[in-house]
């Protein structure tokens, strides 16, 4: 099947679209990258999606709208990436699309005798389906969490099917918004894996650059901020007492804990104490390195024996934060997807094309080991498509 993933992460920059060839089964999948690219979404968009993820802006009629609105852009992007690979979109059997994460809520809140978790993602799929005649499967977090898991990591399903026949335990450590790490131990089935999200990834470091930029940059690109500073220990130690970084998995975050509030109190933290704006950037760029070291240490290597790291996601671009990874994590080997014919920047999109796949041919795409469900489950919701052939 010739199947398109969408993936719009917690950065909210824009929409990755990958067009995939999918065929076999189980452990024998065989996956075939034909093109990527990455759409960005305009300033006013990612704007939007902002202020619909934040409790003190969001509104219902905007998210209603926003809802919509994304669903024609991620409809756009699949028409674009077929198009790059010289493709009709009738010539696609399969959309899946993770959609926009505007809240994510995977602890539990006792509500009328209901033990409750929820998620909420929106880019609507029935226009997708309809703006490309092309079956979407999307919504793939609610049913994991119906099942008692947090509706996340999803992406370790992928990342076992691509590293599992290892002689070695390794870990895939994706670099994203959020952070988030699967392991998968030597000879590992899948029930023996181990995945949680670890912390921010890209998120802080670019929400507190664009926050000091008045918005001109929405980036520290490639690390050039925190290169010409120096980390600030006292910050640092203040940070690394965030919770989250210390609670045991299965876990999942996003902006609800390392968004704009966190932001706000970082910011005002770095002014009482007259932090120059390149040592807070180096010092934030050390927050992410060293929340993915404390994950290690507290929940993987007292247990397992890791020799090698993967690394994957947007903040493989950054040299600075992939030298102080390197750097928390002597000596273990660290490496990138392309460095297994891999691209770093598409493997999400993959991952959701995968699922799409899966569901479709009703089969389970979660891991409840990752996730905490109580069992397998066939994730996301189906809208058929026009074209017969879908």
């Amino acid at each position: 099947m010739k199947v398109i993933g969408l993936m719009s992460g917690t950065s909210a920059d824009g929409i990755d679209a990958a067009l995939t060839e999918i065929r076999g089964e189980g452990l024998k999948t065989k996956i075939k990258l034909i093109a990527f690219e990455t759409y960005s979404f305009p300033r006013k968009v990612r704007k939007m999606i902002l202020n619909a993820s934040d409790p003190k802006t969001a509104r219902i009629d905007q998210i209603c709208h926003l809802n919509f609105y994304l669903g024609e852009l991620f409809a756009e992007a699949a028409r674009a990436v077929a198009k790059k690979a010289g493709l009709g979109i009738r010539e696609v059997d399969l959309i899946g699309s993770h959609g926009q994460t505007i809240h994510h809520l995977p602890r539990e809140k006792r509500e009328g005798g209901y033990k409750i978790r929820s998620t909420l993602q929106i880019g609507e799929p029935s226009i997708i389906a309809e703006r490309t005649g092309v079956a979407t499967v999307a919504d793939f977090r609610p049913r994991d969490i119906a099942a008692g898991g947090e509706g996340a990591p999803l992406s370790p399903y992928l990342h076992y099917l691509l590293f599992s026949n290892n002689k070695k335990g390794l870990a895939v450590q994706n670099l994203g918004g959020i952070s988030n790490i699967t392991f998968i131990p030597a000879r590992a089935g899948i029930k023996d894996i181990l995945a949680f999200d670890n912390g921010p990834g890209n998120m802080l470091i670019d929400g507190v650059v664009e926050r000091l930029t008045q918005g001109r940059s929405r980036y520290d690109k490639y690390g050039r901020r925190a290169a010409k500073g120096k980390v600030n220990s006292g910050l640092l130690k203040q940070l690394l007492k965030h919770p989250f970084i210390h609670q045991p998995p299965p876990k999942s975050t996003g902006r609800e804990q390392f968004g704009a509030r966190l932001i706000d109190d970082i910011i005002k933290s770095a002014g009482r104490k007259k932090i120059p704006i390149t040592d807070l950037m180096a010092t934030i760029t050390a927050f992410t390195a060293h929340c993915i070291g404390i994950s290690l240490e507290k929940f993987i290597l007292p247990r397992y024996q890791l020799v090698e790291m993967i690394v994957g996601g947007g903040g493989v671009g950054n040299p600075v934060l992939m030298s102080m990874l390197k750097e928390r994590l002597k000596p273990l080997r660290i490496s990138t997807f392309e460095d297994y014919r891999l691209d770093s920047d598409a493997i999400e999109a993959i991952a959701f094309a995968l699922l799409a796949y899966e569901t479709i041919q009703s089969r389970p795409g979660n891991i409840p080991a990752a996730t905490g469900a109580t069992g397998s489950v066939i994730l996301g919701k189906i809208v058929p498509g026009t074209n017969p052939n879908c």
